[in-house]
């Protein structure tokens, strides 16, 4: 008597190692979730923080607290996008995980099914032939599931690749520790350790609060001619759309952020390729020179916005905007000098040549009127 359990091993080991793709409460998906809610929670908090900071503090001080702050901001919002995205690569790699196990278990179960019909006929070459034949099929069909499954997981795996950080060995690296060990969810889901990620993921997030302020680099600028060393002219500026409305912009720093709308996202990224531009005192274009309001009229105008001419002129939109409420796009105005803020705790603005710098409130002694957002 042929036993059925030994022709269906096979299939059955091949169930037994795929894993069922079910991850448990509190495991990498929640983990990462969680991670992603607390790091909201405190960019919702730094900008109250932020705004006290203005209130009790000025000059100097407070201008350079608040562009390390504002730093320390755009990080945390870039981590919380980042671990959202990776939850859902974990839960979309589960969910392949889940159907496989469920096709192949459907194998095992058809192959058992008419191994059993079969079974009564094996005494003779005709019945015996159709059992392996039927056996044969049925492990077909598995390998065939288990490839298909391993095709889907591999593009899940490049996607969170794509959402890790490479190593570094900057302060910043610190902060990107819960990143890194994300990644080791796809393989958690197989192997059966995903609650091994929950405990890891939570104390790595940990890490990256305490450590944020270690995330912040560059010194405060108090000219207009301070330019970047790590931002050149040509550079070049990506964007995506968001679902809340509004533009993300990955800045030639790596860092990315949020304009509230297309028309602010277009006058960063046009103002970002005029950098190195030389000064000229009335300019108004990039190819030939630019002064300070000159850039932010012609950025503006490239996006379908018309500001007024003159650099006291352009606080201009429904509302002042406070510091802790900066985005992309908004500008710092003062009487006789005018820069546009990129996001992460800087401005673009035109110098000698147009240059990046830290946000500041102080600007060679001119009174400055506030932060104006020209779109809203």
């Amino acid at each position: 008597m042929i036993d059925i359990n030994l022709l269906a091993q096979p299939l059955l080991s091949l169930l037994s190692s795929f894993g069922s793709g079910v991850i448990p409460s509190g495991g990498a998906s929640d983990s990462l979730t969680s991670a992603s809610s607390a790091l909201e929670a405190l960019h919702t908090l730094g900008k109250s923080s932020i705004n006290q900071l203005n209130t009790a503090l000025d000059g100097m001080t407070a201008d350079s607290a608040t562009a390390k702050a504002l730093r320390v901001q755009s990080s945390s919002a870039q981590t919380s996008d980042a671990l959202t995205e990776m939850a859902a690569v974990v839960n979309q790699a589960a969910a392949q995980i889940e159907t496989g196990q469920k096709q192949l278990d459907t194998v095992v179960q058809s192959f058992i099914s008419d191994a059993t019909t079969l079974l009564p006929n094996i005494t003779n070459p005709v019945g015996l032939t159709a059992l392996v034949s039927t056996a044969i099929d049925h492990l077909n069909q598995g390998i065939a599931v288990v490839n298909k499954t391993q095709t889907e997981l591999s593009t899940s795996t490049a996607s969170m690749n794509e959402l890790t950080p490479a190593p570094s060995t900057t302060p910043a690296s610190t902060g990107t520790n819960l990143l890194t060990t994300a990644k080791s969810a796809l393989d958690s889901l197989t192997s059966g350790t995903g609650a091994s990620l929950a405990s890891t993921a939570l104390s790595t997030g940990a890490s990256l609060v305490s450590s944020a302020t270690s995330q912040v680099s560059g010194t405060n600028k108090n000219t207009t001619s301070s330019p970047s060393s790590s931002l050149k002219a040509n550079n070049e500026v990506k964007t995506e759309k968001t679902e809340n409305g509004g533009v993300k912009v990955t800045l030639p720093d790596g860092s990315v952020v949020e304009a509230p709308n297309e028309k602010a996202a277009k006058a960063v990224t046009s103002a970002l390729s005029a950098v190195g531009t030389p000064y000229l005192w009335g300019g108004n274009d990039p190819k030939s020179g630019i002064d300070c309001s000159g850039l932010t009229k012609w950025a503006y105008s490239e996006a379908g916005v018309e500001l007024p001419r003159l650099a006291q002129e352009q606080h201009i939109g429904h509302q002042q905007i406070s510091p802790g409420d900066l985005q992309p796009g908004d500008l710092a105005v003062w009487d006789g000098h005018v820069a546009m803020v990129i996001g992460n705790g800087q401005l673009v603005e035109a110098g000698d040549p147009v240059s990046v710098s830290s946000i500041r409130t102080e600007n060679i002694g001119m009174e400055f009127y506030g932060f104006y957002r020209p779109t809203s």
